[in-house]
């Protein structure tokens, strides 16, 4: 955005000027990997690295700059994973490929990464990331240094995709079959392209000791992380995809009788507006369904790097799905988030916490724009209500969190569980005083056992007592009889 972009946005938008401001004054980079301490893990200081960063920041639109702020050389590994599969990825979407071209191109492509100098010059010129694969020999050496483990993980991942890919290639060039047909076929399909990265990318996380071992096997949620992702791209991008004759769609959405579409250029038809935005929340649907996976991935995350690169693109994901649904304008041509949103986000996802905040609070929207008109309406209700559900039994909303760090947290006390809470408290703190107590007694009188050192046949009164009461009383008895011999001998005897 140059100077008068934002002296517009101070002028229309100015709270969204102060969150840009914000930004820029406050987010720091946390990671510079041009830096000469970090040549190391990065490496810029070889020629051909140097160059699949600026491949990197050419082919993805909002993966780089999280890449590159991961901890050592996680960094450098996953872009190189995400240069192989956007290589990929061209070669199949490429329709000026023959298909008997295409086919042993893909299902070779991971023995090809690995092949020193080998690129390919033949896509077409239309192709956006054409440029990497004419220059796919540097990628080729620097997939080479990487780590044997890293590098068999990346290669096994390629070579599951770029089979699924083929598949679905072959079958479209084969049968003229334009569309996906069924919501089974457009999962797979996503699987291939993007839930097998989430896979890939959580073995990755394991294998580089940074999160826990157990990560790389947790295939579903793994999944589901890139399911929602791809399928927001999906939806967003309906325009451009079939603009360029791109058609993920499946029809068994929206071909339904009672959408009334034959072809998917007819949802942009004047007078299909309200139509199309039922197959549009049909859509959403089907993406939301994927949400709760992705808060428990995220969950599990321990390195802040690694949750900031996979919590971005998440709550950007949702943000995007509420920018989308009930929007006709999404229909005409290619929507995106404000800048200032995207920034907001950012800078908010930090945590579990505040990462199901964002999700709790665009569902939200999303409800609050359904119609009871829309076929969808009730499931887009219960599928809102699933995530809020999530997050209240995960982040509980009467808890408050300390606006700093060593603060406890603290209640709200106009809600009714903050008052079961304290009560529950209450109970434990009884029981466990209780208990205590119970020890401290059990303790003492185990030792008064062990301090006693009479035995069990000495218990009543001792002999040696009786002995003494009894000279005491023969001595008594013996001077009381005493004084009345005395008095009686020497005492006057009185008149008879």
């Amino acid at each position: 955005m140059g100077a008068a972009a934002y002296l517009t946005l101070l002028l229309t938008h100015p709270l969204e000027f102060r969150t840009l401001l914000q930004f820029w004054l406050f987010h720091e980079q946390k990671r510079d990997i041009t830096s000469m301490k970090e040549h190391e893990t990065s490496g810029w200081d070889r020629q051909t690295m140097r160059r699949c960063w600026e491949f990197l920041d050419m082919t993805s639109r909002s993966f780089a700059a999280v890449i590159k702020e991961l901890d050592g050389d996680l960094a450098r590994t996953i872009c190189m994973f995400y240069l192989v599969l956007r290589g990929l990825d061209t070669i199949e979407d490429d329709m000026s490929i023959p298909d008997d071209v295409k086919q042993p191109l893909l299902r070779s492509f991971h023995k090809l990464t690995v092949t020193p100098g080998w690129s390919y010059n033949d896509c077409g010129t239309k192709e956006r990331d054409r440029q990497l694969l004419v220059e796919y020999d540097k990628v080729v050496e620097e997939v080479n240094l990487l780590d044997p483990e890293y590098r068999s993980i990346i290669l096994d991942i390629t070579e599951k995709m770029e089979n699924g890919m083929a598949d679905f290639a072959h079958r479209a060039a084969t049968t003229g079959a334009t569309y996906i047909d069924k919501v089974e076929d457009y999962d797979l399909y996503c699987h291939y392209v993007a839930g097998l990265v989430g896979e890939g990318l959580s073995r990755l996380f394991s294998a580089s000791k940074k999160e826990v071992p157990w990560l790389g096997h947790q295939l579903e949620i793994s999944n589901s992380m890139g399911l929602l992702l791809q399928k927001t791209n999906i939806i967003r991008d309906y325009r451009e995809d079939y603009d360029d004759k791109r058609y993920f769609w499946p029809r068994e959405i929206w071909g339904k009788k009672e959408y009334g579409f034959q072809e998917m250029k007819d949802m942009y038809a004047p007078g299909a507006e309200q139509r199309a935005q039922w197959v549009q929340s049909e859509l959403v649907l089907d993406a939301m369904r994927h949400a709760t996976d992705a808060l428990d991935y995220l969950r599990i995350l321990k390195n802040q790097s690694i949750f900031a690169f996979c919590a971005i693109p998440a709550t950007m994901a949702i943000a995007t799905l509420d920018l989308c649904f009930m929007n006709p304008a999404m229909f005409q041509r290619n929507i995106k988030i404000r800048k200032a949103e995207a920034a907001s986000l950012i800078m908010r996802s930090t945590n579990p916490r505040d990462v199901a905040e964002i999700f709790r609070d665009h569902c939200r929207s999303i409800h609050a724009k359904a119609v009871p008109e829309d076929p969808n309406f009730l499931r887009i209700s219960v599928a809102c209500g699933k995530i809020e559900q999530w997050c209240e039994h995960n982040f509980p909303s009467f808890v408050r969190m300390p606006s700093s760090s060593g603060s406890p947290p603290t209640f709200n006390p106009e809600d009714a569980r903050t008052s079961i809470l304290k009560k529950s408290q209450e109970i434990d703190q009884t029981i466990t005083h209780r208990k205590r107590l119970a020890q401290i007694q059990e303790k003492q009188e185990a030792n008064g056992r062990l301090a006693d050192p009479a035995p069990a046949q000495q218990q009543g009164i001792p002999w040696e007592l009786f002995a003494v009461i009894g000279a005491i009383v023969s001595i008594l008895l013996l001077s009381v009889l005493g004084v009345v011999w005395i008095a009686f001998k020497f005492g006057d005897n009185p008149s008879i």
